[in-house]
């Protein structure tokens, strides 16, 4: 009797069980709220997966490239899916990256991880739009531009000169020291030349931030990602006594990004950054700038290694440089990379077919309308620069390396990326 009677007063659902059933309604009802769209509204074609999964596991378990180029054959230049737990509309066609990057770019917000954006700095220039991004990025292009890298070109052979001889009688792993050399060069970019004593500091802590990266973001002592977030602690803590010293500073030749950053480039206007954003912008422009470069650079090296002939037609061009300077007894300058049409091309030809950056995230910030379809806000948008880049409507046969595709698009040429690069790949080439 004391046990039926006790059945009776015990409640159907204790209060975990309550909290069971509630966790999955709530992550039902999410979904339901994030894919609710106006019925009369035209989504783009696609396939959302299993719900809050999506397709994540199929793009993990596939070759990208062949997940979304599969998509895009099936469904058009434009299609839906879901991805990283969010869902996402993909636009392969230079048009549509277009309205998303810059003619309407003012309806769609830089977006990341909450990850990344712990360990970059929440005031870097990636994580913002509007009047503080523009007014950042004019800096940031102006500190990297031709003009303000011309006179880095001696001070980026010396980094080579030390280099080369680490390499010699062994086999090296091209990426890390590739790395290696292009982190040198970034500081240089964010720092200017002057060596203060904090710059090998700041290469240590840096080194290990970027080991947590791309890690699980389980900030538990001893994981990856614990590890970097101690280290963005204490590169914070450089960078801002490095940034003071400097604002108290009048030599002239502390220069590079830092310099613009603080205001005194007379040239530049003036923000009125604090530190903190001073910070966060130098450690997202190093980030942004070496791992980019080094991989461009690997793969620069593994297409001449694949194509002899074309090896052996860049080797050429540079010996007749290199017995130039000889003749004249100086240094590479800035002007000598003018006169390196080949090794221009095949640098471009490789920002093409590497494509490095495959997409960037972007979030719509209201709803849009784009050729007929509906992107709901919330949604990413991902721009796929690859797809573009191997689209044999732009590029005939897109698969083969060809530097001549190029011939007439690099002459007179005064890019950044090409021509630093070109800097770069010459005295790698031309020392060894």
């Amino acid at each position: 009797m004391q046990l039926f009677c006790s059945s009776l007063l015990t409640p159907p659902f204790s209060q975990s069980d309550f909290v069971l059933l509630l966790i999955p309604a709530l992550l039902l009802l999410g979904l339901v709220l994030q894919w609710r769209h106006p019925k009369h509204k035209r989504l783009p074609p696609g396939s959302m997966g299993w719900p809050y999964i999506g397709e994540t596991l199929r793009l993990y378990t596939e070759n990208p490239n062949s997940f979304f180029s599969s998509r895009q054959k099936r469904y058009g230049n434009i299609f839906k899916t879901h991805v990283l737990g969010c869902p996402c509309v993909m636009i392969t066609s230079p048009v549509a990256a277009r309205m998303v990057l810059v003619s309407r770019a003012h309806l769609f917000k830089p977006t990341y991880p909450r990850s990344k954006e712990r360990m970059i700095g929440p005031e870097a220039i990636f994580f913002h739009q509007g009047a503080y991004h523009a007014s950042l990025k004019k800096l940031v292009q102006a500190a990297l531009l031709p003009c303000a890298i011309k006179g880095s070109v001696s001070e980026i052979e010396q980094i080579v000169l030390r280099l080369l001889p680490t390499w010699e009688n062994s086999s090296i792993n091209t990426l890390q020291e590739m790395k290696r050399f292009a982190f040198d060069v970034a500081m240089i970019s964010a720092f200017g030349n002057n060596r203060d004593f904090e710059m090998e500091g700041i290469k240590h802590l840096y080194q290990c931030l970027e080991k947590g990266y791309n890690s699980m973001p389980l900030d538990l002592p001893g994981t990856p990602f614990h590890k970097a977030m101690k280290a963005r602690k204490l590169l914070n803590e450089t960078l801002r006594g490095l940034i003071a010293k400097r604002r108290k500073s009048d030599e002239e030749e502390s220069g590079g990004l830092l310099r613009v950053l603080l205001g005194k480039d007379q040239n530049k206007p003036n923000l009125q950054l604090s530190d903190s954003q001073i910070a966060d912008n130098i450690i997202g422009v190093i980030f942004a700038a070496h791992d980019t470069t080094a991989s461009i650079l690997t793969w620069l090296i593994k297409y001449l290694h694949d194509n002899a002939d074309l090896l052996e037609a860049v080797t050429r061009e540079q010996e007749g440089i290199r017995r130039k300077l000889f003749a004249e007894n100086r240094g590479l300058t800035w002007d000598d990379t003018r006169h390196m049409p080949l090794t221009s091309r095949v640098i471009q030809e490789t920002l093409r077919t590497a494509s490095i950056l495959s997409f960037t995230f972007r979030e719509a910030m209201e709803d849009v309308e784009f050729e007929g379809y509906f992107i709901p806000k919330g949604w990413k948008v991902l721009p796929l620069f690859r797809s573009i880049h191997h689209c044999a409507d732009f590029f005939p046969h897109p698969e083969k390396f060809d530097p001549s595709r190029f011939e007439y698009c690099v002459t007179g040429q005064d890019s950044t990326s090409g021509s630093c690069s070109t800097v770069i790949f010459y005295l790698v080439l031309a020392e060894t």
